[in-house]
């Protein structure tokens, strides 16, 4: 291990919306959004939803190369298409360059436009895990899309966890996996309790009502917050917006009192599906080269545990980049910011072996 620091066939019906949306770059092409409908599918506890839409974004055409990206949790794919992410990668020379590269941003199962609780079903919607999310987007891929290969395959966060069930359940379907702020293993430690915290800050609320409220529970938009600054932002970050007690009192009341879009349903079910994941026993199935990229920072998944180090000797091509924690970056989410590892992906591109197909 060596550690870096710095067509397919109309069986399913099919529902599409494309909008262009607005150049949000100058320098590369719209994103295009629309959506599919899988008939039947079956969930990993056996429930059947008759139909199950999924949303996605796509930016480029798609005679380019595939490339798969997936976002964290309670985000979504346009989410991603932002000047911190999409503006330090899409554009003409840059890593994955649209001109060059078929890119799609999957909405996953329960978020987004992707079909979720909120959509009606409230708490009959059937209960979901990270299995069901990578089950859906491969077959969104190969059936509706007609992807046969991807040259890479990155995620962040929830789409990190996700990267790393996708390079060992499909391991020949990708040349490249860049799983990002995440580790391999069983979800645990504060991790894990914090995301409980939310679920169940959500169901013990009596605004909750069961799932069946006519308002959003306050106990939302506290939880969340709540784990926001628990998980997120870096230590070094937050001290320096908030170096005195007045300070950091005005940023957590900017925070409680922001306007707050997000529906608690889909909130419980988002943050639970993470419960079962552990993709540890699979990790000698992955036949992609391997970059995983996490900080030094993270608040989720600290490296002084040495989690990652001992997982990533089991990947035959795998290696870690670790970006060193600083006041410019921000714990959990410094690696939504491409700036900090644009660099290694190029290179990793340019290198990586193709996969027979």
């Amino acid at each position: 291990m060596r550690s870096i620091r710095h067509s397919a066939r109309a069986v399913f019906g099919l529902l599409v919306t494309v909008a262009a949306f607005p150049l949000l770059a100058a320098d590369y092409p719209a994103p295009k959004e629309a959506s599919w409908v899988v008939r039947d599918f079956r969930f990993h506890t056996g429930e059947v939803l008759p139909e199950l839409r999924l949303n996605y974004t796509t930016v480029g055409e798609p005679s380019g190369e595939p490339v798969l990206i997936l976002h964290g949790t309670t985000g979504s794919g346009i989410g991603m298409v932002n000047p911190a992410f999409a503006g330090e990668l899409f554009g003409p020379g840059q890593p994955l360059d649209a001109s060059k590269y078929y890119l799609i941003l999957p909405d996953a199962i329960g978020t987004g436009k992707s079909s979720k609780p909120s959509d009606g079903l409230r708490t009959k919607f059937p209960k979901y895990n990270y299995d069901d999310m990578v089950d859906a987007q491969y077959r969104l891929v190969t059936e509706h899309l007609g992807v046969k290969h991807l040259r890479l395959a990155l995620g962040n966060s929830m789409g990190g966890m996700q990267v790393w069930i996708w390079a060992q359940k499909y391991p020949a379907f990708m040349d490249v996996a860049v799983p990002m702020a995440s580790v391999p293993t069983e979800m645990s430690s504060r991790n894990w309790m914090l995301r409980r915290l939310i679920v169940d800050s959500i169901q013990n609320d009596p605004e909750w009502m069961s799932g069946n409220y006519t308002r959003q529970p306050k106990s939302l938009q506290f939880a969340s917050v709540f784990f926001g600054i628990a998980t997120s932002g870096g230590n070094q970050a937050i001290f320096k917006a908030a170096p005195t007690r007045v300070k950091a009192d005005q940023l957590l009341d900017q925070r409680l009192s922001a306007p707050f879009v997000g529906d608690a349903n889909d909130h419980l079910y988002q943050w639970a599906s993470s419960g079962d994941f552990n993709p540890s026993a699979g990790l000698e199935r992955i036949q992609a080269t391997l970059l995983a990229i996490n900080s030094a920072d993270d608040e989720r998944n600290p490296p002084e545990v040495g989690v990652l180090d001992r997982e990533i000797k089991r990947v035959k091509n795998g290696r870690v980049l670790l970006i060193p924690a600083s006041e410019l970056t921000a714990g959990h989410g410094t690696t939504g910011q491409a700036k900090f590892w644009k660099k290694e992906l190029a290179d990793l591109l340019q290198t990586a072996p193709r996969l027979p197909r």
